[in-house]
């Protein structure tokens, strides 16, 4: 069975082209999602994906229309192949029953797969060379030099404790009582 699945990202845009192909395309059961792809859960994607059963094939105007990452459009299709189901994207001529759309298919995920690796290697290198300048990474800090020296004060001087401190200070105690133990290193 050919099942079809259809996407825009926007309520005000119009799935009228990929309907008629993918009925060109011989589907008999057509799914329809307004959303955006970039968003994690999409409800009708997932019905579509759960209602496919082995020898089915799955079409798609576009490969974009699926996924919006490569790494997300490749979990899918990965997913597809282990199932035993068939994928066919019109527009890009890819069609996994096939010994050119399978090519097609591998090499887009081995692409995904290097691109991924390459991305977390430059990030790293980033944050190593951040950290060797000196920088501090993450969030700025909630509470200042200024914000600790007044805390202590309060502890040692009124003998506050740390939740009370935090109270006065606007911050929760764990902020706080890092905060305090970070001035405390030399």
């Amino acid at each position: 069975m050919k099942i079809g699945y259809a996407r825009v990202s926007t309520e005000d845009q119009n799935l009228d082209l990929q309907l008629d192909l993918l009925s060109q395309d011989g589907c008999q059961k057509i799914f329809k999602e307004k959303m955006t792809g970039k968003r994690g859960s999409r409800p009708v994607l997932d019905k579509a994906l759960a209602t496919l059963k082995n020898g089915d094939m799955l079409v798609v105007w576009k490969l974009d229309r699926l996924g919006r990452s490569l790494r997300n459009l490749t979990n899918i299709l990965n997913d597809l192949e282990g199932r035993g189901i068939g994928f066919r994207s019109i527009s890009d001529g890819i069609d996994t029953e096939t010994p050119a759309g399978r090519l097609l298919f591998h090499l887009i995920g081995a692409i995904a797969e290097f691109e991924c690796s390459q991305i977390s290697e430059r990030t790293k290198a980033g944050l190593h060379a951040a950290r060797r300048r000196g920088r501090r990474l993450g969030r700025p800090p909630r509470i200042g030099h200024h914000d600790v020296k007044l805390a202590k004060h309060l502890r040692d001087t009124q003998k506050l404790n740390y939740a009370d401190i935090a109270a006065r200070l606007g911050v929760g105690r764990t902020t706080l009582w890092r905060a305090m133990a970070e001035d405390a290193e030399p």
